[in-house]
């Protein structure tokens, strides 16, 4: 292993350098989602525009992160495996993500279209170079069942402040006395989130230490040409892994739950604006913006704490099966409580619906940790980037059918952005999409997990066997 691994307890100060990698992990990707409703509003891009730029760089990303993982896995050097990457990685996707909403409405259309989305594979590329390592060097900071718990739900508790902070972009981007425009806006901002947030992924790279894999003698080549002939073997370590019925298990899980809150996501602004105030866009206020930075704070300081105890004294199965049949009950919640007239009642409804992703992302990357344990025993190879690669392939595979679903559906339920009234049924049927998705995707995730069985009598067993064969022979 590249980063010093043990039973013992990791210093906090190693567990926040790698959660503050985690904010900027989160924060990119919660300012496209923020800045994105510019393009539309904004500068015109039409529906079939705004499908292209979501789905096509994202499944660019997801092919390319397996590559990542490989030569991740294989780098030969006096810094690790993992920390060159994320360093580099982190000026790409900085640097790119400033470059691409450099976006003016007096250009045409077809250009503001083609630059963004040559922009978009460049910042996306930039994202995979950084994130594949980064995670990996989650999953290799301990070897104690628990302890990965630990260092997850910290990384989680710092990523969680970008969903905190990205909601009052809302805000900021529509208010006249501090922007003219919404692309004005966004030009500005970008400078600012890719700057600060730059500098963050930066920080596990320079602080997290990794040993040197000069001596390594069980790596592949990573020659262009080698890259380019072991496609066949990360087609195959990607098949493999994929075998795993317990790693397969939780990436169903998580596709499924994520593409579920993600695909409603982007639904939140237009409820509140034609269910809650009758398509009065000037009524709204800041609710939308609430609604998130709510949801993340009590995310934050509520959810991560209770399912980071709840996996220690119940075990991680049962915890993720309670934290996300409460979120069910948030689901429910907000058919119930999204009002007319009266929007503070959503609020009530947050706590339990933030148990969805809250709880999904504490336990399950902490779970993948356990997994890469069997996978090694039974493999001999510690495949720390090829597994992370696979685990966010899904997550982002999630991002990117959200994206082209959520289309779909407001063009099925026929809701007209911008409209003075919404044809008769096309709110409630959004209604019904935006608690019924989910909830859905929640109970087949929880149907997937049910006979999960890595608990912790297991994973210790694992980690025993594993310990005994690694001794150096006497």
């Amino acid at each position: 292993m590249s980063i010093q691994s043990s039973t013992s307890k990791i210093p906090m100060g190693q567990k926040i350098a790698f959660g503050v990698g985690m904010l900027a992990n989160q924060m990119f990707p919660a300012a496209i989602s923020i800045f994105i409703v510019v393009l539309v509003q904004d500068l015109g891009f039409p529906g079939w525009m705004w499908g292209v730029v979501s789905l096509a760089p994202r499944i660019f990303d997801s092919i390319t992160d397996p590559i990542m993982g490989f030569i991740s896995d294989n780098t030969k050097s006096k810094w690790g495996r993992r920390r060159q990457y994320v360093f580099i990685g982190a000026i790409i996707m900085g640097i790119s993500f400033i470059i691409m909403w450099q976006l003016f409405r007096d250009n045409p259309i077809d250009y503001n279209f083609a630059y963004f989305l040559f922009w978009s594979f460049v910042f996306y590329l930039g994202l995979t170079i950084f994130s594949v390592p980064y995670v990996a060097m989650g999953y290799e900071m301990s070897d104690d069942f628990h302890e990965r718990t630990s260092i997850m739900a910290v990384a989680q508790w710092i990523g969680q402040w970008a969903w905190v902070i990205a909601p009052w972009f809302w805000v900021i981007m529509y208010d006249p006395e501090w922007f003219p425009s919404g692309d004005v806006a966004t030009r500005t901002l970008a400078v600012w989130v890719g700057i600060v947030f730059t500098i963050c992924a930066m920080v596990p790279a320079i602080f997290i230490k990794g040993e040197s894999t000069l001596d390594r003698t069980d790596y592949e080549s990573l020659s262009i040409g080698n890259i380019i002939r072991s496609l066949g073997s990360i087609g195959r370590s990607f098949r493999e892994a994929f075998a795993l019925p317990s790693f397969r298990k939780l990436c169903i899980t998580t596709f499924l739950i994520f593409n579920g809150f993600n695909t409603i996501a982007s639904f939140t602004f237009f409820i509140i604006k034609s269910h809650l105030f009758n398509d009065d866009a000037s009524a709204v206020g800041v609710w939308p913006t609430l609604f998130g930075s709510v949801g993340a704070l009590v995310t934050t300081f509520l959810v991560i704490p209770i399912v980071a105890r709840m996996s220690k004294s119940l075990g991680k199965k049962r915890a993720f099966i309670i934290s996300q049949s409460i979120s069910i009950v948030g689901y429910v919640m907000l058919w119930f409580l999204m009002v007319p007239g009266k929007p503070y009642l959503f609020l009530f409804a947050l706590p339990f619906h933030s148990f969805g992703i809250g709880g999904l992302f504490t336990i399950m990357m902490s779970m993948t940790s356990d997994v890469l344990d069997i996978d090694e025993l039974k493999t001999g190879k510690r495949r720390e980037g090829v597994f992370g690669a696979i685990y966010w392939w899904m997550v982002k595979l999630g991002f990117a059918f959200a994206g082209a679903l959520s289309g779909l559906i407001l063009t099925l339920v026929k809701y007209q952005s911008g409209a003075v009234a919404q044809p008769e049924g096309a709110v409630d049927q959004l209604r019904m999409v935006f608690s019924g998705l989910p909830i859905l995707c929640t109970l087949i995730a929880i149907a997937v997990m049910w006979k999960y069985n890595v608990d912790e009598k297991y994973a210790r067993e694992v980690r025993a066997k594993l310990d005994q064969r690694n001794q150096p022979a006497n």
